[in-house]
């Protein structure tokens, strides 16, 4: 191949990852609405989308519903059968789920666990549910890889868990362990890490340049950083630990070796043990918060929020953000009290570098660490498109 060949070959491969980013972010279209989006010649997209079908990522069918007059476009969509296991072990539950391009969730389901459970326990169950999973996703369905999502300190480049102290683990090499056990390409991220990328490709910070992040889980609480544009993830991957934000010295001690860390004060924990309840699923959670009519729960909630409100004020004058999106539990502690929270950022910041910050749930609920991890795995698929293809013909 000579040097304008491969020239030619770069283009098209390019051409590729925009066609197919463009179903996988914004949903099925027409040929036409592609050409718009993209600027590529009506002819270019007609064989752009005739190799994603080819190879298996797209399709194109006639709409089920005719509106207007006339014959309707075919529309071209994404192939959702090409997923992925997600598996989210917490504090409290081990969650499996299953993901399609697109940002499809296709399945989740959530075991309880007792507090304790080693990475060997937490592998066996994942096992369990991925076996019935397989069973119930038979062809077409094409499983391509496995993404863990994880409340804990993640050395990026060797998937290992170097410290997981709400889970009891320590220098586990988590990637390793789950790729031996089933024999699949695996990424292991921080879960907050995850839930930031879900929420700045498919929720409210799609767009956005300057975003924050924050993440509250039963392991504490985590986040993400968009800066130009560019997500931070700092040394080693371990940026974003919002949650050791010292906000009382004078606090109780962390396990991370400083005392009154954020995490320490706004707890899911302490609400759930006001609730009178040893664990919750996510949407039962936020039902409780915004439903009780228990004095004692009320308080703990305005105690938490006033809390979160500064560790969000100092995080404002580290970063300067146009966007603050909660996830996790804070999302619905957000829901529970929302002026409450706005009003105590606007009373603890900079003035005029709050003064424009929209703050924000995240749009995506429950699911959100789930299809960022799901972003991981689907990462080879979205940059090369013709590579998807050789590993299928091959």
């Amino acid at each position: 191949m000579n040097q304008h060949q491969r020239s030619n070959e770069q283009v098209r491969r390019g051409n590729l990852v925009r066609v197919l980013s463009a179903l996988h972010y914004d949903g099925p279209q027409s040929r036409a609405e592609l050409t718009r989006l993209t600027g590529f010649y009506r002819s270019t997209i007609a064989a752009l989308v005739a190799e994603l079908i080819d190879v298996g990522l797209a399709s194109e069918a006639l709409p089920e519903e005719r509106l207007g007059v006339g014959r309707p476009s075919p529309i071209v969509a994404i192939n959702t059968h090409i997923v992925g296991i997600v598996v989210y072990p917490d504090v409290d539950a081990i969650i499996v789920a299953v993901i399609g391009l697109g940002g499809v969730v296709h399945k989740r389901v959530r075991r309880s666990m007792q507090v304790g459970h080693t990475p060997e326990q937490t592998i066996d169950v994942i096992a369990e549910v991925v076996t019935d999973l397989h069973a119930e996703f038979p062809g077409p369905y094409r499983f391509i890889g496995l993404g863990a999502a994880v409340p804990a300190l993640v050395e990026a480049p060797t998937r290992t868990v170097t410290l997981a102290p709400n889970l009891g683990w320590s220098e586990v090499p988590f990637g390793e362990m789950l790729e031996a056990r089933f024999d699949t390409p695996v990424v292991v991220a921080n879960d907050a890490q995850l839930g930031a990328i879900a929420e700045r490709q498919f929720g409210p910070g799609r767009g956005v340049n300057h975003m924050l992040y924050l993440n509250g889980s039963a392991g504490g609480i985590g986040g993400g950083a968009y800066v130009h544009g560019h997500a931070v993830r700092g040394y080693r991957g371990y940026g974003a630990e919002f949650g050791h934000i010292v906000i009382d010295p004078a606090g109780p001690p962390c396990f991370c070796g400083q005392r009154g860390c954020l995490e320490r004060f706004v707890n899911r924990g302490e609400l759930l043990k006001t609730m009178g309840t040893p664990s919750l699923d996510a949407d039962e959670f936020e039902r409780a918060l915004i439903d009780n009519q228990d004095a004692d729960l009320a308080r703990e909630i305005d105690r938490q929020i006033d809390w979160l409100g500064d560790g969000i004020a100092t995080l404002i004058s580290s970063f300067a953000p146009q966007l603050i999106v909660l996830g996790g539990f804070l999302s619905s502690l957000f829901e529970a009290r929302p002026e409450r929270l706005r009003q105590r950022i606007a009373q603890r910041s900079f003035h005029q570098l709050a003064a424009h910050v929209e703050l924000v749930r995240g749009g995506l609920g429950s699911h959100e660490v789930l299809v960022g991890a799901g972003e991981r795995i689907f990462e080879t698929v979205l940059t090369n498109p013709a590579g998807f293809g050789e590993n299928r013909a091959r």
